[in-house]
């Protein structure tokens, strides 16, 4: 069978592996950029659309929902269809749904417009890596990997700037129209570059599992509206949301029974038993939680407590690409050369370390004070996703790699869900309970609080009217508190995700080592 040696790929089929790479990083590049993009022009698409900040949330919320349901299920799709021919078709579901989000008159409009490019984008990223693992003999598997990880951890990072500089510079309905060339252009390129290997052109598909991608639906949507919603609503205290938990467990369980019995399942969980990808899975979604925090959080401390714009809060963090793409060319050489155990240790600890130097910030720092922080962090992040990815695939079958990719993108997807809203949930908690702890420890009776009320109130007193100089100081150093206890909170979140990362560094080491170029060990599979 095509897939009994590793080394065996798609490199047969006469076509050049790296124009097969950049066809289908096109595609990811294309898919995960949108992402960031949309989240920047949110405020305006409330205000151009006449709804309201909570209601164009579901903008978001909308696209992940449907995003997370086509996920896990593609590699059915590609087996049924033809891999190269739904990836196409995807694409241009993808590109065509992005000219009706930016041209939508209306909320409903661009909701229903954002679920069918949700759908058409949730299949090109397990596409794209599954095609690229197989189009590079397992060697030179690193260097195609990290050719993919531009995609996927540079264009996140890209999207906040060039989604503020589009709409600040336009409108916020260009953050949907630049989909349409790249979206074309991959659309090109994978037709002329792309093969199905003998495998997918040679498969006899099982039945579609309704069940499972009923239970499939239910469980990621509930996820992803619990997470969304969870703390706007105050989490269980809202009846609504106890309700959505109880039919995320119940649907939940009842699709990993229902996948691992079904001998033809819509995703195929038994793929867990290999050691490797088990183990890659925890690890891609405490990375999925790191970076989608990360990429959250930094950019909301520029504009929530130094008043920056989306866009220059854009430009002060966009340096992380830059240290991400000066990273990729180095892990595709030296991933063969040394034990990705080590580099992936390197990549946490690096990334945690600099995670509590931002745990060290305060409200004085300049644009250019985390410069070096900032890039070192994409630097690191380089030596995490490609070496997380080849140890995950390096003992798996060719046949199993599209459904494993599946499976490994949602994971990673999942955990960038949760941290972002583990993380904005500890940003309202903590800046509260700091709020309430410098409040302990400052008495209205001391001396210097009397002092500080009386010289703001003489101050304030002087361009108002005298009367009013007493609500006026006590309103200035209310903004004040508020400022230091979201500080607080912030360094917090920064700390707790270093924890994360060296919490990870224990998780490498469960690894088993593979070697580039050889088989399989005995019962990997």
């Amino acid at each position: 069978m095509p897939g009994d040696n590793p080394s065996q790929s798609a490199q047969n089929t006469g076509e050049n592996p790296w124009l097969i790479a950049i066809s289908v990083m096109l595609a990811t590049f294309m898919e995960v950029l949108d992402t960031a993009i949309a989240s920047v022009a949110l405020p305006y698409i409330a205000g151009s659309l006449s709804a309201s900040n909570d209601e164009a949330t579901w903008v978001l919320t909308s696209y992940l929902v449907a995003n997370a349901v086509i996920l896990p299920a593609s590699n059915w799709f590609a087996l049924r269809f033809g891999r190269k021919r739904f990836l196409i078709i995807c694409v241009i579901i993808f590109t065509v749904a992005s000219f009706f989000c930016g041209a939508a008159p209306s909320l409903a409009f661009i909701l229903i417009a954002r679920v069918v490019q949700g759908a058409g984008g949730g299949a090109l990223q397990p596409l794209s890596q599954a095609i690229l693992l197989e189009s590079f003999p397992p060697q030179k598997r690193a260097a195609a990997m990290a050719l993919f990880a531009f995609g996927v951890v540079v264009a996140p990072v890209i999207g906040p700037t060039l989604g503020g500089w589009l709409t600040d510079s336009y409108s916020w309905r260009y953050a949907f129209y630049i989909n349409i060339p790249v979206g074309a252009l991959a659309v090109f390129m994978i037709s002329r570059y792309v093969k199905d290997p003998p495998y997918i052109k040679n498969a006899k598909v099982g039945p579609f599992d309704n069940l499972g991608f009923g239970l499939l639906a239910v469980w990621s949507g509930c996820l992803q509206v619990i997470l969304d919603k969870g703390q706007e609503d105050d989490w269980f205290g809202a009846v609504w949301l106890r309700w959505a938990f109880a039919a995320l467990v119940i649907s939940f369980i009842w699709f990993l029974v229902h996948s691992w019995r079904k001998k033809e399942p819509l995703v195929n969980l038994r793929t867990l038993k290999n050691w490797n990808f088990a183990i890659g899975c925890a690890l891609i979604f405490m990375f999925g939680v790191c970076i989608y925090s990360m990429v959250t959080v930094l950019p909301l401390f520029y504009q929530e407590l130094l008043g920056y714009t989306a866009f220059t809060a854009g430009l002060v963090v966009g340096p992380r690409g830059l240290g991400s793409i000066m990273g990729m060319p180095i892990i595709g050489y030296i991933s063969n050369k040394v034990d990705a155990r080590y580099l992936l240790t390197f990549g946490f600890l690096v990334f945690g370390i600099t995670s509590l130097v931002f745990g060290n910030v305060t409200l004085d720092i300049s644009p250019t004070t985390l410069l070096w922080p900032i890039i070192i962090t994409g630097f690191a992040l380089s030596f995490v996703f490609v070496p997380i990815t080849t140890q995950a695939y390096g003992t798996l079958k060719n046949e199993q790699i599209g459904n494993a990719s599946g499976i490994f993108n949602l994971v990673r997807n999942i955990g960038g869900s949760i941290g972002i809203s583990v993380a904005q949930t500890l940003l309202v908690r903590r800046a509260d309970h700091h709020q309430n702890e410098i409040l302990n420890y400052v008495s209205q009776s001391s001396f210097w609080f009397e002092q500080r009320i009386s010289d703001l109130s003489r101050f304030l007193g002087r361009a108002a009217n005298p009367a009013n100089g007493l609500i006026a100081s006590q309103s200035q150093l209310y903004k004040q508190l508020g400022q230091q206890a979201m500080l607080w909170a912030f360094v917090d979140v920064f700390r707790y995700m270093s924890l994360l990362c060296f919490v990870s560094v224990a998780l490498v080491w469960l690894f088993r080592k593979v070697q580039p170029g050889k088989k399989p060990p005995a019962g990997a599979h």
